[in-house]
C-alpha cells in the first residue's frame, strides 16, 4: 500500500484535501457532476438538431489534380527546367504585365 502513495491520482486526491479542505469536497462534487450532466445534454441536443435536419457534413472539395510532369531530356536535368500549364503560362504573363504596367507610370522610351 505504501509503495503507491507516490501514485498521481493519490497525490491530486490528497493535495485536495489538504488546500480546499473537507467541508468543500460535497460542494466541488455536486458542481463538476452538474458540468458534466449539462455537458452531455448540450451534446445530445446538438446531435439531435444534426439528425432533424438530416443534413450530413459536405464532402471535402477535391482538389485540382496537378499536372503530369513532362518528360525531360537528359540536358534538361541539370539546368532545373519548370514545367508550366498553358493556364499557368497565361496567368503568370498577364500578372507581369499588370505589374509592370503598375510600376512604371510613364511609358518608357528607348534610350538612343
Amino acid at each position: 500500500m505504501l509503495a503507491n502513495v507516490g501514485d498521481l491520482p493519490y497525490v491530486i486526491v490528497i493535495a485536495l484535501i489538504v488546500l480546499v479542505g473537507g467541508s468543500q469536497l460535497p460542494r466541488i462534487a455536486r458542481n463538476v457532476g452538474l458540468a458534466g450532466k449539462e455537458f452531455r445534454k448540450a451534446q445530445a441536443e446538438a446531435e439531435e438538431e444534426q439528425a432533424a435536419k438530416g443534413a450530413t457534413p459536405p464532402p471535402p472539395v477535391p482538389l485540382p489534380a496537378a499536372p503530369a510532369p513532362a518528360p525531360t531530356s537528359a540536358a534538361a536535368e541539370g539546368e532545373g527546367s519548370i514545367t508550366l500549364t498553358p493556364a499557368q503560362l497565361d496567368a503568370l504573363l498577364k500578372a507581369r504585365e499588370e505589374q509592370t504596367r503598375g510600376d512604371s507610370g510613364t511609358p518608357s522610351t528607348p534610350n538612343n
